[in-house]
Parts: structure tokens; C-alpha cells; sequence
């Protein structure tokens, strides 16, 4: 399948890749492996579980994330008002 891509869209998969990696790192292994609990069971999640999954997510900070994958697969730069690295 990945032969049908376009080399260019290969490479922003790569890059949006090695962002997810390096943001999931700033979870403790114990930290990723208990959000992953909690996310297979979003339909149970009582109020102490959801408030826990957000302080998990918010340390993965999901804007400077969002920024960053716009930044890498953006074929013009990002305006420097936006944060830009």
C-alpha cells in the first residue's frame, strides 16, 4: 500500500510519527501504560478516571503537538504568531 503513497506523504506520516514518539515520552512508562488502560475503557470511565486521562493527555500537551504536526506537514511555514519551534 505504502508503494501507491506519494514519497512526500510517506515522509509527513514519518515525521507526524517521530512527534507522537517524542510527546508520549514525556509520560513515565507507568504513565503511558495506565493511560492506555483508561482509554480501552472510555465507555466506563467513572469522574475520577476521566479527570485522570485528562491530566495524562495535558501532559502530552496536545497543542504544542498540533502545532508542530501542522508545522512539519504544511507546505508553507506556519506564521511566527502561532508559536513556531
Amino acid at each position: 500500500m505504502l508503494t501507491r503513497l506519494p514519497f512526500f506523504k510517506v515522509l509527513a506520516i514519518a515525521q507526524v510519527a517521530l512527534l507522537v514518539h517524542r510527546h508520549l515520552k514525556r509520560l513515565t512508562p507507568m504513565e503511558r501504560r495506565r493511560m492506555g488502560e483508561l482509554v480501552r475503557s472510555v465507555p466506563r470511565l467513572d469522574r475520577d478516571e476521566r479527570d485522570e486521562l485528562r491530566g495524562l493527555v495535558s501532559k502530552l500537551e496536545p497543542g504544542a503537538f498540533a502545532l508542530a504536526a501542522a508545522d512539519r506537514v504544511s507546505p508553507f511555514p506556519l506564521p511566527r504568531r502561532f508559536g513556531r519551534r
